[in-house]
């Protein structure tokens, strides 16, 4: 290690380790990890960890160098090399570990790369993070005796265990947009097997990105895919992020299906076959989908937002399915309750292939007027200390309910608002839903109201 080694405390999130390279994030950095991670591995009888890594330029040494530093800390590693996100997850339950390292840095710009990690089968979030942060001040040393390491390649296995679980009722053509992330590498291969007839576009991995950014939130990102499908025969387009794990949807009329209303499909599946079982949604969901799986006999849970915290419910509480608006969704039935956008695109299709017409079938689930993401940026530590004061003292007159599990969620009767403090950056998230322009208007001039009562210089974007 080098002796002039400063730890950037700003990479440590809620739910990774995320950052610039190299400035903040770099071989020796990945080494440090690797070394605290193999401290906590050994106080949790965790004998070996899996390790993948994305199609970003630098992902191949920050993988090498957190191996090293695995190693050094007297822990075995299984190199996956570069694989989508989810196969680290399959990974650590196929081959039992229930521990290892994604090197991802998802869909942030082409500068970043972070640290997604599980130990124990538990997903490494909040507290566990800061306990790395800590570990890696305290300057660990290696142990004496070294672990080992070794390669091994699971994308057949991955394949094939996905094609003998999920069965298409008949062919179908589609599109896949893989946007130059490492959800190249396997993407047509895994199609192919479920016996569909694929488009490709920008399947070729290359962390610089250079036909667009690979996040299917984004609706700009999903242009290309929406003029092939609406040019071509294919019946549907799948986009998939940087690292894989999340799915994007589009109809061949050109609308996106939005992450909360494919859950709806996903949840009315199952309920057939599990009758009255939980469905997890976080708090940014349409207020359709609580109502949907009410409606389909299930029992519907709202849940904070954030990737981990969503897997932690769902293991929590035995349920079968659970999903995100960004389009983190985590299937238990028939899968391991991880989130992973490559079979969530194989569950999509099992469904869509019961029937001749799959825009029809998507292009019906409900859905109300909503705005994206809104965004209220602030300075360092105001977002969290905002949004607690608004629970405390913010009034909402013609709200039905308010929700303060995850910021303020305030429920109508004919919409949602919501504002949250994001656990990424310093910003206040907001999203709102109604039926109508009006309603859509009412309820924006109700948290236009609450927020300005306790900031009046805040500049809303709304």
């Amino acid at each position: 290690m080098t002796q002039n080694f400063a730890l950037p405390t700003a990479v440590f999130k809620a739910y990774d380790i995320r950052g610039t390279v190299p400035e903040q994030l770099n071989p020796d950095f990945a080494y440090q990890l690797g070394l605290a991670l193999a401290a906590l591995a050994r106080e949790q009888n965790v004998q070996t960890l899996v390790v993948g890594y994305d199609g970003r330029h630098s992902s191949p040494a920050l993988s090498r160098a957190l191996q090293k530093g695995l190693q050094a800390g007297g822990i075995d590693t299984v190199d996956l090399g570069m694989v989508p996100t989810p196969v680290v997850y399959f990974a650590a339950n196929v081959l039992e570990t229930g521990s290892g390292v994604a090197i991802t840095g998802s869909h942030n710009p082409s500068n970043y790369n972070g640290f997604k990690m599980m130990m124990a089968g538990k997903t490494l979030h909040g507290n566990d993070i800061q306990g790395l942060k800590e570990r890696m001040q305290a300057s660990l040393e290696p142990v004496a005796k070294a672990g080992t390491g070794r390669k091994k390649d699971l994308l057949d296995d991955y394949v094939s265990t996905i094609a003998e679980r999920v069965k298409l009722a008949r062919p179908m053509k589609i599109a896949l947009d893989c946007g130059n992330g490492v959800g190249g590498v396997v993407a047509a291969r895994l199609f192919k097997a479920l016996g569909c007839e694929v488009d490709m576009l920008f399947e070729d991995v290359d962390g610089s990105f250079p036909n667009h950014h690979p996040d299917p939130a984004e609706p700009h990102n999903l242009e290309d895919l929406i003029k092939h499908v609406q040019n071509t025969d294919c019946e549907v387009g799948l986009a998939f992020d940087g690292d894989a794990d999340r799915l994007g949807v589009v109809t061949r009329s050109g609308q996106i299906i939005w992450p909360d209303r494919q859950l709806i499909l996903y949840a009315r599946d199952i309920l057939q076959r599990e009758p009255g079982s939980t469905i997890i949604f976080d708090v940014k969901c349409s207020r359709h989908v609580a109502l949907e799986i009410a409606k389909a006999g299930g029992q519907p849970l709202m849940w904070q937002t954030g990737h981990s915290l969503i897997k932690a419910k769902l293991a929590e509480t035995g349920a079968p399915l659970a999903g995100e608006m960004s389009g983190h969704v985590f299937f238990k039935e028939g899968w391991y309750g991880f989130d992973d956008g490559l079979y969530t695109g194989a569950r999509l299709l099992a469904i869509l292939s019961r029937g001749d017409n799959p825009t029809a079938v998507l292009e019906a689930l409900p859905q109300d007027l909503s705005t994206p993401e809104l965004k209220l940026p602030l300075a360092e530590g105001e977002p969290h200390a905002l949004i607690a004061r608004l629970q405390q003292e913010g009034r909402f007159p013609s709200s039905n309910q308010l929700n303060t599990i995850d910021g303020v969620r305030a429920e109508y009767p004919d919409g949602f608002g919501l504002a949250r403090a994001s656990n990424t950056t310093p910003v206040i998230v907001l999203r709102f839903e109604a039926q109508s322009q009006e309603a859509l208007e009412r309820i924006q001039g109700e948290f236009r109201a609450a927020l300005l009562a306790l900031k009046p210089d805040a500049a809303l974007p709304f």
